[in-house]
């Protein structure tokens, strides 16, 4: 797609009038083409027009996988609104911010998310509609708040085109996704469509796209990776499998019994594929490209997931939420752990035709020579606007010449290959999910047994890496336990976010300027790797 072919809406809409009865979805035991998709987008978009909902206004949805939460992209979209979608894995706290924060006018919620609603709605400074999929009906009551029933609430609306907002732009933003910042607050990603109309075509080249593909979208929409595999399936006007969740056992059921042909999974959940007995004996035959990254792979889970699917190709990426996802791409030629290149295994590949890759000293920004740790720069036109009312972040990381930092710290060797070593900030990438330590110090320093504190990561087998916090008890701290710690963290942050284990010290080691010796720290526990991170 280039930016002449309009957004990504238009591009919907001409891939319905095309194919109007291509199968566009399948969820569960519903199947909707590409006209009754374009159809229910149209509903959609004067739904949220009806709610106030007009250009540059935003929309939170807090969800699992949905054909709703693809439509509501769109429909938001069309308006030249813009769809926000929330981590339904965040604390009630957590996900009243971000909706305050992107000055929400709707909040849409899926059945699960009710108590979450109820605990969130008298907290929402710009919110003037909540809406459940599958409500109680229209009006329902739930909690303090009345909630409108999703279907009914379309429902009432007719399924007439509905034109696009005259003055949206490709230029114009997307989707805002929220990814956390080393400060602890969660700061908003502007992705355009232009950006997008840079990274799906690659897509379709990579990944080899046809008319016969059958693409899982498996991974979580409030990730960039489930995010862009919605916006692919329409845009190269292929049938999209969602998962409502990134369960295995359900992802072996549906690529066997829809024939899924390409799908992108974080390692956690190729570990998990091989744990379990139906996989060892289903037809998985179908699967042609399994794309990979959004955290590091272990050799032996690799060389465990190519056993357990001798017929699929395997492609590894890297990239970031600010990056519309991946820069890099490790081949299925480069996937030879015994063969003369095993060693690029661990590198995260080359750069995608459209980015260019340099390392720079983090302190002084010069360039660095190959084979030289420092920070990645990216320079893509899959680059972000920027972060969404931080005005200084977003020039602390898009920088002149059209350079992103990534906050990764690595190194290229003589043939290109990019070779991740450590990261610049402290983030812990546990299970595919994003850990900024800073937010949990935040959270263990309020506790009144606590003086003094640090989360780092360390190795875990099953996850890539886990928090762990170092802790220096107040003089009158009592008898505060690890468990009394981590149930603590686990009232007031997302659980994923929460330390699983917690180790007493003395003191925490700081530089001159109090600035905390991460690095030392971590060191013991990652001695004899080749890398700090898993």
């Amino acid at each position: 797609m280039t930016s002449d072919q309009g957004t990504l809406t238009e591009v919907l809409r001409e891939r319905a009038r095309a194919h109007p009865d291509r199968l566009a979805f399948i969820y569960g035991e519903r199947r909707v083409t590409y006209g009754e998709f374009d159809r229910r987008v149209d509903q959609a978009a004067r739904a949220l027009r009806a709610a106030g909902v007009g250009d540059g206004d935003r929309v939170a949805i807090l969800d699992k996988n949905s054909i709703e939460y693809i439509e509501q992209l769109f429909a938001a979209a069309r308006l030249g609104a813009v769809q926000v979608p929330v981590n339904y894995r965040l604390a009630p706290d957590e996900v009243a911010f971000i909706v305050n924060n992107a000055q929400a006018a709707v909040l849409i919620a899926g059945p699960e998310f009710v108590p979450i609603l109820d605990s969130v709605a008298g907290k929402l400074e710009h919110t003037k509609h909540l809406v459940v999929i599958g409500g109680p009906g229209s009006d329902g009551e739930a909690g303090s708040a009345a909630y409108l029933d999703y279907g009914s609430w379309i429902g009432a609306h007719e399924a007439a085109p509905v034109d696009p907002a005259p003055d949206v732009a490709t230029s114009d933003i997307f989707v805002q996704l929220y990814s956390s910042g080393t400060t602890g607050l969660p700061k908003g990603v502007m992705l355009t469509h232009d950006n997008f109309a840079a990274t799906l075509p690659l897509i379709r080249e990579e990944w080899e796209i046809d008319a016969e593909t059958v693409l899982m979208i498996a991974m979580p929409m409030y990730h960039i990776a489930g995010c862009a595999l919605s916006a692919a399936s329409l845009y190269h006007g292929v049938t999209g499998v969602i998962m409502r969740e990134p369960d295995p056992a359900a992802i072996v059921r549906a690529i066997e019994t829809h024939r899924v042909s390409i799908t992108f999974l974080v390692p956690v959940l190729l570990l998990f594929l091989q744990q379990l007995p139906e996989a060892k004996t289903a037809d998985l035959s179908s699967l042609k490209v399994l794309v990979y990254g959004a955290s590091p792979i272990s050799d032996d889970v690799l060389r465990g997931a190519m056993r357990l699917l001798p017929h699929t190709e395997f492609m590894q990426v890297y990239g970031l939420t600010e990056t519309t996802g991946a820069i890099t791409r490790l081949p299925a030629a480069d996937h030879q752990p015994d063969g003369p290149h095993g060693h690029r295994l661990r590198s995260a590949g080359m750069a995608n035709r459209l980015t260019e890759l340099k390392i720079v000293d983090p302190a002084t920004g010069a360039e660095l020579p190959t084979g030289q740790v420092g920070e990645i720069l990216s320079r893509t036109t899959q680059n972000m606007k920027g972060y969404w009312r931080l005005p200084q972040a977003t020039e602390d990381t898009l920088l002149p010449g059209g350079w992103l930092r990534t906050g990764d710290a690595g190194y290229l060797d003589e043939d290109g290959y990019l070779y991740i070593n450590d990261r610049v900030k402290d983030m812990i990438i546990s299970g595919g999910e994003n850990i900024y330590p800073a937010e949990v110090e935040n959270v263990l320093m309020s506790h009144p047994a606590v003086a003094d504190c640090a989360v780092i990561g360390i190795p875990d087998e099953k996850w890539g890496e886990t928090p762990k916090a170092l802790v220096v008890k107040a003089s009158d701290g009592g008898a505060v336990g690890e468990q009394d710690l981590i149930a603590f963290c686990r009232d007031r942050l997302a659980h994923f976010k929460c330390p699983t284990s917690v180790e007493w010290r003395d003191e925490i080691p700081r530089n001159p300027t109090g600035k905390v010796l991460k690095r030392e720290l971590r060191r013991p526990y990652w001695e004899g790797r080749d890398r700090a991170v898993h």
